[in-house]
């Protein structure tokens, strides 16, 4: 009868271990939260917010006021062109794996 008392306040005390543990991860992860969130909000101080505020502005307000462009030079309007052909040359170029330095292969 005295093994099996013994053994029920072990399971006890495993339990209790158990609920400490969870209520530790919990507390941590509150805590991991609140700190995501502190630096979320300091992320942009409020001059840096009012300049992206009146730049944001800008962008709506003055297409809507200003008189319309006169076209590029056809000369221009290739570069995004030969950027995309340049990037689409590069993505698919073979590259030598055995010259570039990683630590996993």
């Amino acid at each position: 009868m005295a093994s099996r008392s013994s053994a029920m306040e072990g399971g006890a005390a495993i339990q209790r271990r158990n609920a400490v543990k969870r209520h530790l991860q919990q507390r941590q992860q509150e805590a991991d939260f609140l700190d995501k969130k502190v630096i979320a909000s300091t992320y942009f101080s409020i001059g840096a917010f009012l300049v992206l505020a009146c730049l944001t502005v800008s962008l709506l307000i003055l297409p809507l006021v200003l008189p319309p462009l006169p076209p590029p030079p056809s000369l221009l309007l290739w570069l995004p062109v030969c950027l995309l052909v340049l990037l689409v040359v590069l993505a698919f170029m073979p590259t030598d794996v055995r010259s570039m330095a990683s630590s996993y292969l």
